[in-house]
């Protein structure tokens, strides 16, 4: 009741009086960054109340604004996955001895829950590799079906920053190569080499629903040597051994191990906020235009929040990111609301969710859009507006490459503007115009760029340029009315690729040329949001919303499993890919 009244109480002295004829005012900008960006926000973390607080602030300021809410009165709710908790119940048991829980083993985030009472088999790294570059296959000689795996972390090659095992190190490829094998349960020992002090790895929460489909346990060294006694060898014995030998070393530990794990996933509800405009032309107002912002953030932050200071807990802000955005949003609902009558098609304006969390969001839209996604001409994203480098003096709009128009169109509203215009051709980047440019929906990608208060507490309301962003909203109002009147719709055309590089930076030997749904919207494979013109999907016949089930003959359920299966591939291979279509079966033959 008493978050309500200062709510409340707030929005009275916030909410702006809208005159009939509304200009773009700075004034109105800093009122709502100072309110989102307020430490009573804390950070704006979606599924938190806080949040829940700002989606009905943004949702009061577009009812002012005169917009019609969609969906479920101005709410788009979906669910995501906010916090990974560990039962009571995990226990592991090994030679009659119990392991202390959270102390000696602990279950991964991603480990799927159940009770496994089977034999130990060690399996070296955990690599079944087989390259013209690298062979090494610690599954040879060995049979694993329906037992645990013991394996090492990392690789054996840690000291070489080039080494050839780094594309095949990460822990879900390794758990994906001991179930293909038939392992029931998977037992991760942390090597001296990667941590002399052996300590349990991190609850690491990935925001999506995706499991490994069997248990992943990490124990300590004192449990591994309990499992390999009955050998006479201890874990870093085999460490130095296998590294120093430089091949695999696998065999039967002859020890029972009993253990049962309990990872239950906390699931919350966020929501995009949204409103339409309704056209004025009888014919164009069932098209619409879509203008939007995120408006979460990082919450406190910490480890794992994409923080670029994660080991300090303090409110994350996010003035610039993405307040700033959000306001751009809010204040074009005022401003073109005042001018309803100008418009020919009608406007979406969307504050979305979860763009932090890898644009679920966005992606959430264009999967479960409020009008006919073919209906929507263009899309105009707003992302950290707010701190406008006076020395460079000008902003970046990127996607400028989608529309056969977009250029010539900018360049006609660029001039006698006090700042310059920065043209990006390419429709993909790390925000939610990507989400609509992978649905063949024009783009323009607003930003001021990043700054070194970006992703940290220092992102603070006081640090923005207000003025500034006034103007790069009087531009944007004379582009969106241009662009919402046109007598024909842009002409989209593909810029630019659809797919996203791997979040490690690393860089794969193939590619299909396809965009994957990174959200992980399918459970049992991995949806195409988008296919590459002329890439090797496209030349094979993929299509946008097919979804992938295999590669090559590699079961594929997630984005994990398709990355580690593209590793297992060489470039100029031809390799078979089946794909779920209209819930049939299709076979794909495609070269790399």
């Amino acid at each position: 009741m008493k978050r309500c009244l200062i709510y409340l109480i707030l929005t009275v002295f916030t909410l702006p009086v809208f005159a009939q004829k509304a200009e773009m005012s700075a004034k109105d900008l800093k009122a709502y960054v100072y309110f989102l960006a307020s430490d009573s926000l804390k950070g704006r973390k979606p599924g938190t109340p806080e949040m829940n607080v700002a989606a009905r602030y943004i949702q009061d300021h577009f009812k002012a604004a005169g917009l019609k809410p969609m969906a479920d009165n101005g709410f788009q709710y979906f669910e995501i996955v906010t916090d990974v908790t560990l039962g009571e119940g995990n226990r592991l048991s090994v030679d009659g001895y119990d392991a202390a829980f959270r102390k000696e083993f602990i279950p991964l985030a991603f480990s799927s829950g159940g009770e496994l009472k089977a034999p130990v088999v060690f399996a070296g790294y955990g690599f079944d590799l087989d390259l013209d570059s690298l062979k090494w296959s610690d599954y040879s000689g060995i049979d694993v079906k329906g037992k645990w795996v013991m394996i090492f972390r990392a690789d054996p090659d840690l000291e070489n920053t080039d080494s050839r095992f780094i594309p095949f190190s990460d822990t879900r490829s390794k758990v994906l190569a001991a179930k293909d094998k038939g392992a029931a349960g998977v037992l991760l020992v942390t090597p001296k080499g990667l941590d002399k002090d052996d300590k349990l790895m991190p609850v690491i929460v990935e925001n999506n629903e995706v499991t490994s489909g069997i248990p992943v346990v990490n124990i300590k060294h004192q449990i591994a040597d309990r499992i390999l006694a009955a050998k006479g060898i201890s874990a870093d014995s085999l460490e130095n051994l296998i590294i120093a030998k430089k091949r695999p070393h696998s065999f039967e530990t002859g020890t029972l191990l009993d253990c049962k794990v309990e990872v239950v996933q906390k699931h919350a509800k966020t929501a995009n906020v949204i409103g339409v405009l309704e056209g004025s032309d009888k014919v164009l107002k069932d098209e619409y235009i879509v203008i939007g912002g995120h408006y979460d953030h990082l919450g406190f932050g910490g480890p794992n929040s994409g923080s670029r200071v994660p080991d300090t807990i303090a409110i994350h802000n996010g003035a610039d990111d993405n307040a700033s955005g959000s306001a751009m949003v809010m204040e074009l609902a005022k401003t073109l609301g005042a001018q309803k009558a100008k418009f020919k098609r009608s406007i979406i304006f969307i504050c979305f969710s979860g763009e932090e969390m890898g644009l679920l969001g966005s992606k959430y839209f264009v999967n479960n859009p409020t009008v006919n996604i073919k209906q929507i001409k263009a899309m105009f994203n707003f992302d950290m507006v707010g701190r406008f480098d006076k020395e460079k003096n000008s902003i970046s709009i990127s996607g400028t490459g989608t529309s056969a128009e977009g250029d010539s169109i900018l360049k006609i509203y660029e001039k006698g503007l006090p700042f310059a215009v920065t043209h990006s051709p390419d429709g993909y980047g790390p925000s939610d115009h990507a989400s609509f440019y992978s649905s063949n929906i024009p783009v323009f990608f607003f930003t001021t760029g990043v700054h070194m208060d970006y992703h940290t507490p220092s992102d603070d309301a006081d640090k923005l340029d207000y003025n500034a962003e006034k103007k790069i909203g009087d531009f944007s109002t004379a582009l969106i009315t241009d662009i919402d009147n046109l007598p024909k719709d842009l002409t989209f055309r593909e810029s630019g690729k659809k797919e996203n590089a791997v979040r490690s930076g690393r860089r794969y030997k193939v590619t299909l040329g396809i965009m994957p749904d990174f959200a992980g919207s399918e459970k049992k494979g991995l949806r195409v949001d988008g296919v590459t013109k002329d890439g090797p999907a496209y030349k094979g016949g993929m299509l946008k919303g097919d979804i992938i089930i295999t590669v090559h003959g590699m079961k594929v359920e997630n984005i994990y499993d398709y990355m580690a299966r593209l590793n297992k591939l060489k470039s100029g291979m031809t390799v078979n890919v089946e794909v779920l279509r209209n819930g049939k079966v299709e076979i794909l033959i495609i070269q790399l």
